[in-house]
């Protein structure tokens, strides 16, 4: 419908609310509905509004005051809503609370008369094409405590004017054209969640209001200062002063004075010093050269000390180029014992193979992380195809790794990668599993993976795969064993997308003492100091992310390359305080009227999880069994409305 139609359609049905309405509720409740039947024309004409209906406290995504008073929320995230909003739609929802219209293909500006919405708590528009500048009738908005204008198009300066909304809770500006500087005196007291990353063109110092927020919230900037790199004197030097005549030669000393020259007593001292630092260091370099020749006696002549130690076919994920890594014979095939042998835990494999064949079968990188690489590798002919981790660089000694891979490889379970073979020398060490799933639940709900893309995973499909993961992990635990590593890229999700298998358990404990804690805190539970200490009360706090992430849709930090990532046991907890819990959902699964209850349900086992007091949080056994019962509700529940679906 062209603009001015819709204009002329707008005042119409004000006319007609204010003439047939009634008075008093009635009569708002009328010019309500004449605004959303206005923005339903503009930009989503798919919504199922009937515009025959006497209240649109039943539409969808419109909730009212109880008894049926005024709209107090408008929720239509990944609504499929196109174009730009008009004035004189939501900006007459004056009674608005909470709008929420992300995820979405919405264009233009913010509606200029959004600031009439003085009611407004949470204002959510991420994810659209949303350009301009922030209106100036925004800033009216004094009872706003969540902004999210991330990942859209807007321009301009951030204003001063920000500092009128003093009970700003979050504020997120990521992903979008912003330039200029921050202001100097932005001061909002009640400011917990921040994010200006990416906006390339903002410079200048970080605010001192703003110097504890984490660095990934100014990353992609040009921003200085605070949690960054100080920043340089960038200000123009001050006029030159008036010649000054030349400063005078200092006095002479006198002949008595002890500080004027250094006795002969010192002198000595000083050059004994120096000769023996000198000897030392001589002393040193001899032996450092001493073992590097030592090191290169027992290598062949004609190995590259930069090979790769893995002679396998590597597929690039753009399947662009195929790469042959130079091998080293001697070493990567020969164990202590001087056998060259692949060693199988549990007995031979029904197509039998050798260490030969494995490491020149043709392979595909499957993912990097900070325990090691993971290749997909088809032995010659296709006979198999099995995952081959080469773990990073530890110093580890035989014995204790042969003993823990034994552990490892006794621990059967249907919702267990197994393992099936180890390789270990002083430069490599290899574990050889079986190949389940399509994909890592990682690559599945944020896309990348080589081949593998987001998918559309229901929430019905999210709960079953928890439900695997969880038995996963809680036959870890009845083991007398923990996982140490849960996060979703260790979750592999069946070709079906309706089951999974927990991958790298146990291995943290073999190799976490090399590992950077910061590398790892987007699951790491806080009280975890040793990652070789992990216990089953951290893994249920991981365990309690990968379902927050599996919720939202978004990454946790430090966990997904291109993604900015929050902290989501504190983001979800922001939110879910101020009652807009339904903001939470991923766009995807928000609308799944039959599970929002199970929904529900499963954050808040989420959040018990995350605990910030270990023995707050309940056992794997006891996740597992309420996520059974979610799944079980969640599939009666579709099994019904497909049944009344049907009878209609």
């Amino acid at each position: 419908m062209p603009r001015a139609a819709v204009g002329v359609v707008v005042a119409l049905l004000w006319c007609a609310a204010l003439i047939g309405g009634g008075a008093g509720a009635g009569q708002d409740l009328a010019a309500d509905t004449a605004a959303l039947l206005a923005f339903r024309d503009a930009v989503g004409p798919r919504l199922p509004w009937a515009s025959s209906s006497s209240s649109p406290c039943g539409w969808r995504g419109v909730r009212c005051e109880a008894g049926g008073g005024r709209v107090v929320a408008l929720q239509l995230p990944g609504a499929k809503l196109v174009g730009r909003v008009p004035t004189g739609t939501v900006g007459n929802l004056t009674a608005l609370r909470t709008l929420s219209l992300r995820s979405n293909a919405l264009s233009g500006g913010i509606p200029a008369d959004i600031g009439n919405c003085g009611e407004l708590r949470a204002l959510y528009l991420q994810g659209n094409q949303l350009a301009g500048e922030v209106p100036e009738g925004f800033f009216s908005l004094l009872l706003l405590q969540r902004l999210d204008l991330s990942r859209n198009r807007i321009t301009g300066s951030i204003s001063p004017e920000f500092n009128k909304l003093r009970r700003l809770a979050t504020l997120y500006l990521e992903n979008n054209g912003l330039n200029g500087t921050l202001p100097a005196d932005l001061d909002l007291p009640k400011l917990q969640l921040f994010n200006v990353s990416n906006n390339d063109q903002l410079t200048g110092a970080v605010p001192a209001s703003l110097a504890g927020k984490p660095a990934s919230a100014f990353s992609g900037t040009g921003l200085c200062g605070g949690p960054l790199s100080p920043c340089t004197n960038t200000s123009p030097p001050s006029p030159s002063p008036s010649p000054s005549p030349p400063i005078p030669p200092p006095p002479a000393a006198s002949q008595d004075s002890k500080s004027s020259k250094l006795s002969g007593g010192a002198i000595a001292g000083i050059a004994v010093g120096a000769a023996a630092a000198l000897l030392v260091a001589l002393a040193v370099i001899v032996l450092l050269c001493f073992k590097r020749g030592r090191r290169k006696e027992g290598r062949p002549a004609d190995v590259d000390e930069d090979a790769s130690p893995v002679s396998v076919t590597v597929a690039r994920t753009d399947k662009v180029e195929v790469k042959r890594s130079r091998s080293r014979p001697s070493q990567q095939t020969t164990t202590a014992s001087g056998a060259k042998k692949l060693v199988f835990v549990g007995g031979e494999p029904d197509v039998p193979y050798d260490l030969d064949t494995l490491l020149h079968a043709s392979a595909e990188v499957l993912g990097k992380g900070w325990l090691g690489t993971t290749y997909r590798a088809t032995l010659e002919g296709g006979a198999a195809v099995v995952a081959v981790k080469r773990l990073r660089e530890a110093p580890i000694a035989e014995r204790e790794f042969r003993d823990s891979v034994a552990e490892l490889a006794a621990l059967r379970h249907e919702n267990l990668a197994p393992l099936r073979a180890y390789f270990y020398s002083r430069d490599e060490k290899l574990l050889v599993s079986d190949f389940v799933g399509a994909g890592a639940l990682s690559s599945l709900l944020h896309g990348g993976g080589g081949a593998v893309r987001r998918a559309r995973l229901g929430f019905t499909s999210r709960a079953r795969i928890a439900l695997a993961a969880a038995r996963g992990v809680a036959f870890i635990h009845g083991a007398g064993s923990s996982h140490g590593n849960i996060k979703s890229s260790n979750i592999v999700v069946n070709r079906t997308h309706d089951g999974a298998y927990v991958t790298d358990h146990g291995l943290a404990q073999l190799l976490g003492a090399a590992v950077p804690l910061k590398r790892v805190t987007g699951y790491r539970a806080p009280e975890v100091s040793d990652l070789r200490r992990a216990s089953r009360e951290a893994d249920v706090y991981s365990f309690g992310v990968v379902l927050l992430e599996m919720l939202t849709g978004r990454p946790p930090a430090n966990a997904v390359p291109g993604f900015d990532g929050v902290d989501l046991p504190q983001w979800v907890r922001a939110v879910v305080q101020e009652e807009w819990t339904a903001e939470v959902f991923d766009a995807s699964i928000a609308d799944e009227a039959h599970a929002e209850e199970e929904m529900m349900r499963l954050l808040k086992l989420a959040v018990e999880c995350t605990e910030q007091r270990p023995e707050r949080r309940p056992t794997m056994a006891e996740v597992a069994a309420r996520i059974e019962h979610i799944v079980d509700t969640v599939i009666r529940n579709a099994d019904v409305d497909d049944f009344d679906s049907v009878s209609q």
